[in-house]
């Protein structure tokens, strides 16, 4: 790390305490509870970051479809192709004879990321998704 760390102690029912233990287990040997509280408060901080009007954020968006829908994915190519500039990549994969799973990337304005986001998520066809937020900053 390099750097100096502070200690400081936590208090919880031993119910949650149990659980916690469960996540730090699921994590690895090589990871122990304080290295699992410093990315559980890293990704806590970022969460706050991705709302700070004009952040620069990266985004990934993961929809599902089904690919027969009448023009959805000229639609879904439409919309990207108008923000190519914010676009950064698409990854197509066939999930069955019908359905398709789409991730992809978005970086910008965490505003104009979301709009997009919404764009896209809006389109008729679209049966569900999600977009992820992360700061580049």
């Amino acid at each position: 790390m390099g750097q100096n760390l502070s200690r400081f102690s936590v208090a919880m029912p031993s119910d949650l305490l149990e659980r916690f233990d469960g996540l730090v287990a699921k994590r690895g040997t090589g990871i122990n509870r304080s290295e699992v509280v410093r990315d559980l408060v890293r990704d806590a901080l970022d969460e706050e970051d991705v709302v700070v009007p004009g952040a620069h954020v990266m985004g990934t968006l993961t929809i599902v479809f089904d690919h027969h829908g009448s023009d959805l994915q000229e639609k879904l190519h439409e919309i990207q192709h108008k923000h190519c500039e914010s676009i950064v990549a698409s990854l197509h994969i066939h999930v069955d004879a019908h359905t398709c799973l789409e991730v992809i990337v978005i970086k910008g304005q965490a505003e104009l990321v979301k709009v997009i986001s919404n764009q896209i998520l809006g389109t008729k066809g679209v049966r569900h998704g999600k977009l992820v937020l992360t700061t580049t900053d």
